[in-house]
């Protein structure tokens, strides 16, 4: 069986350029850009909440990082280095190194994609557990805050939402999609794309952003929370794929779409004068960006059906403590 130090030389353990000092210390070192602001975050991802236990261990891999690369995203900022804490089952050590190989896999398919940086972490055993925290680099003032949302502001969201959610319910037996339905959704929650470029492009353009990993009423709140603002947003208009839209009547669906969690979006507020560039940015880039609403003062987040009424919803975005 492998011991914790051959689990780190063996899959985690390689060298670094843009850090001063690396795994194998009892702490890394990093030396910041002059004029830069640190953007720090983490995640804890738990078998059994976060994942399935017979996940596949490469895509694993590769959502444990995405979904933090999805909060460096959301300010902004450049990610550069991350820390994993990895804490195993004795039996998966013992019977399946291969699931160590496709999770490393997995992960530094998607760190080497962005030059990202395994500098530390720890290594231990017990219950399945995925634990990173990400560090990225930002222009010192410029970072894209949620508490900056400005009265009047468009509000936008990228890609499409609710496929990830839409495939977990049908994981769980909540209803049932057609094999090519699924194939179509599952990317979404196994491998879900981070819009770091995005994020780093909408500086200067946007006023205030979050990622949608908790549902999108919940995220745009935390927004108008911070902000102290009020919005109204289109159902109609939230953007989605044709599978979707095609259960969009049910109500298990309409949750999905406003508070599944796990799309890992950008949400974004910006100034009706940037719409055109904003456009622009989208057709650069290849990514699709829809108005949905607007910011106005007040408190609280109404959504508007086709005709502009209100709509009376009993939905709450995801909850660690309540779910």
């Amino acid at each position: 069986m492998c011991s914790e130090f051959d689990i780190i030389h063996r899959y985690f353990k390689r060298s670094v350029s843009g850090a001063v000092l690396g795994i194998g210390d009892d702490a890394a070192l990093i030396a910041p850009t002059t004029g830069i602001e640190l953007a720090i975050s983490t995640d804890t991802l738990v078998c059994g909440k976060h994942f399935f236990p017979d996940a596949d261990p490469y895509k694993l891999g590769y959502k444990s990082l995405a979904v933090n690369l999805s909060d460096m995203a959301a300010m902004g900022a450049k990610p550069r280095w991350v820390l994993l804490t990895l804490t195993l089952p004795e039996d998966l050590v013992k019977q399946n190194i291969a699931w160590l190989s496709g999770f490393s896999d997995g992960f530094f398919a998607l760190a080497d994609w962005y030059q990202i940086e395994l500098i530390g972490g720890n290594t231990t055993a017990g219950a399945l557990n995925i634990g990173i925290q990400i560090i990225g680099e930002v222009a010192a003032g410029k970072a894209l805050r949620r508490s900056d949302a400005k009265l009047d502001d468009d509000i936008w969201v990228s890609g499409k939402i609710g496929d990830a959610a839409l495939a977990l319910q049908h994981e769980l037996g909540q209803l049932a999609l057609h094999p090519t339905e699924i194939e179509q959704c599952l990317p979404a929650l196994l491998t879900p794309i981070a819009r770091v470029e995005l994020g780093q492009r909408l500086i200067g353009l946007a006023h205030s952003a979050i990622d949608l990993s908790d549902g999108l009423m919940a995220d745009l709140g935390h927004i108008l929370t911070a902000s102290g603002k009020a919005a109204w947003i289109y159902m109609t208009d939230i953007p989605c794929s044709s599978v979707l839209e095609k259960y969009r009547q049910q109500s298990v669906v309409m949750n999905c779409l406003l508070a599944g969690g796990d799309d890992y979006e950008l949400c974004f507020t910006a100034p009706k004068i940037n719409r055109r560039k904003i456009d622009m940015l989208s057709a650069e880039l290849a990514i699709p960006l829809t108005r949905i609403g607007e910011i106005y003062s007040g408190e609280g987040l109404s959504v508007r059906d086709a005709q502009g009424n209100a709509m009376t919803l009993e939905i709450r975005g995801y909850d660690h403590f309540r779910s």
